[in-house]
């Protein structure tokens, strides 16, 4: 990493091909889409890339800090999907638009509860926060989100809990 923070781009292609794989399964797990997890790795290396001054070893290893970066930016490919659906063929669009199974009235309220539920999201502490994102965007259960974490099953479950109470006051679901 002292190479790649030099500029060096073979050290770099390096560390990639050490650590690109290990990163796709992590975002892979948040994505469940293969080609989402591969914009995610390569989003996350070159934010890396751009950002490598910044890394410092005294933090934490090279592993973590580039396993996070990926994840984070699986985490908002997710988050970017949920927001906006991926496009479909012209045929279906076609079919969709003379059946008009979804109101214009529908998708506006869909799309404002959605950016509702992120809104209230980002007011819960990050610890509470990450889990609810993992589970609800990456559909990862509390053993794979412990795992990803490195965090005791319990603990996560806790966070999750607290978090959901949290979101049902805030958008003033009834328990």
């Amino acid at each position: 990493m002292a190479r790649v923070q030099q500029g060096d781009a073979d050290a770099f292609g390096e560390l990639y091909d050490r650590h690109a794989l290990r990163a796709f399964r992590v975002a892979r797990a948040i994505c469940h889409d293969a080609g989402r997890a591969e914009d995610a790795v390569q989003d996350g290396f070159l934010a890396i890339w751009t950002s490598r001054a910044h890394f410092d070893p005294r933090f934490g290893s090279f592993k973590s800090w580039s396993t996070s970066i990926v994840r984070n930016r699986a985490i908002d490919s997710n988050r970017a999907a949920a927001v906006r659906p991926p496009m479909q063929p012209a045929e279906t669009r076609g079919e969709e638009a003379a059946a008009a199974s979804k109101s214009v009235q529908d998708q506006v309220v869909a799309r404002s509860e959605t950016e509702a539920m992120l809104a209230s999201l980002r007011e819960l502490p990050g610890t509470q926060s990450e889990v609810i994102a993992l589970a609800f965007f990456g559909e990862l259960s509390h053993s794979e989100i412990a795992a990803l974490l490195a965090l005791p099953s319990g603990t996560v479950k806790g966070r999750m809990r607290l978090g959901l109470e949290k979101l049902r006051k805030q958008m003033g679901i009834p328990t």
